[in-house]
């Protein structure tokens, strides 16, 4: 006889992301709960990360993705169905096994990873604590929750706004906030600021918007960029409040060994003096990719020349992977992880690489994609692991303020128990 938290049914289907295109959605049941996963998609993606699986025909421009709907319905349920939700890695590992190879490429990481989300979702019901608690247990985490500190994504360059050799996203960051809920609306405002600077300078084109609810004007200039958003903060109120970060994506725009910012091509040491200008004019504190996914000698000089005041992200460098990660711990690469669940496939092997982030002192930053859905979930994902910091996009677009509505629910729910993150660099 199955318990109540043996798992009795398990349904995939194919939905639209936040850029229109097909991505999977995962329904599963234990005992009488039934919870909802949706797998976000990436654009500027790393070449190390699990596969994503497509359908590569005709209809949705090659983008469907029934092959790994399927693959949840007639092969994974099968073997997944009757176990118990609770047992979170005994069900990754089940799934990885069935799948055989080391990028699941057979059945596809946006199969697997509904599956691994959905059913954390159902043991947190069925035990009756809040997803972010489940999330603690299963990640060891004992601290007190803490609330992170948004990175908000508000000017697009590069791929997310159609322009080859550029830098991708300028992001606030408000170090200066009270709690999560008071950062929000300092970024919110900040904003809505920024819009109004836009237009008046290039009319209503200025103000178009990117893939995560960034504005894209036409401006070719990282520095443009951040001027007009200094510019913003400054009139805002929140001058010394708002820091700046950067991802530069820079797999992007390097080739042979040459990075190509607009007109300007640089090798790895002359990037490193190109952001430490942009450091001390902007006051950034944080740069995530800003070498190509292989260019771990790039980082690793980046991180020896700032990393004790600037946190230098590894996102297409990492991509959520524990070997990946072990070898920048090797070179000295980095000192932050950006998490993303959807590039390793498992909650169990995302968990794996945060703890290991947190292990070597490493900050670690839970992020979203750029083809998003309205599911939370990461919400609960960076209050449960303790992590200090989230990427959601911009505080617009549902797809977005559904992460950032949920932590403020999270922080309402915690009360006083809510420390809002104070960080250990950028002050």
């Amino acid at each position: 006889m199955t318990s109540e938290f043996g798992i009795t049914k398990i349904k995939a289907r194919e939905i639209l992301d936040s850029r229109g295109n097909p991505t999977v959605e995962v329904d599963l049941k234990a005992g009488n709960i039934i919870k909802r996963a949706l797998i976000p998609s990436g654009a500027s993606t790393g070449s190390y990360e699990a596969v994503e699986l497509r359908d590569g025909e005709k209809r949705y421009m090659g983008k469907g993705v029934l092959k790994a709907v399927n693959n949840v319905n007639n092969i994974i349920a099968k073997e997944i169905i009757g176990m118990d939700c609770r047992n979170q890695e005994e069900l990754d590992n089940k799934m990885i096994e069935l799948d055989g190879t080391k990028n699941k490429s057979v059945l596809g990481a946006n199969a697997i990873l509904g599956v691994s989300i959905a059913a954390v979702k159902v043991s947190a019901r069925l035990m009756n604590i809040p997803l972010h608690e489940r999330l603690a247990q299963l990640s060891g985490n004992k601290n007190e929750f803490i609330m992170p500190v948004p990175q908000m994504n508000v000017m697009n360059g590069g791929k997310h706004a159609g322009i080859e050799n550029d830098t991708q996203e300028h992001m606030l960051m408000p170090i200066g906030a009270k709690n999560f809920t008071e950062a929000v609306r300092m970024c919110a405002e900040t904003y809505h600021t920024l819009k109004g600077l836009l237009k008046q300078k290039f009319g209503a084109g200025g103000t178009n918007i990117a893939d995560e609810g960034g504005f894209a004007p036409p401006i070719h200039s990282v520095e443009e960029r951040l001027e007009l958003m200094l510019k913003a903060v400054e009139q805002a109120g929140y001058a010394g409040q708002i820091k700046f970060a950067l991802d530069p994506a820079a797999s992007e725009f390097y080739k042979d060994g040459i990075y190509n910012i607009r007109e300007k091509q640089m090798t790895s040491l002359e990037m490193v003096d190109f952001y430490k200008e942009l450091i001390d004019k902007y006051g950034i504190i944080s740069i995530e990719d800003g070498f190509a996914e292989n260019d771990f000698e790039g980082f690793a000089a980046m991180t020896k020349e700032v990393g004790n005041r600037v946190q230098i992200v590894g996102d297409d460098l990492l991509v959520t992977n524990v070997e990946r990660i072990e070898k920048a711990l090797q070179t000295g690469a980095c000192n932050s992880l950006l998490l993303k669940v959807n590039q390793v496939g498992t909650l169990t092997e995302s968990i794996a690489a945060a703890n290991l982030a947190f292990k070597n002192n490493w900050t670690v930053v839970v992020s979203h994609r750029s083809g998003e859905t309205e599911d939370p979930f990461i919400a609960d994902l960076v209050i449960g692991i303790g992590a200090n910091q989230t990427k959601f996009g911009a505080p617009a677009r549902s797809d977005r303020c559904a992460k950032y509505n949920e932590l403020i629910r999270i922080e309402d729910s915690l009360g006083s128990a809510a420390k809002y993150s104070k960080l250990s660099f950028g002050n």
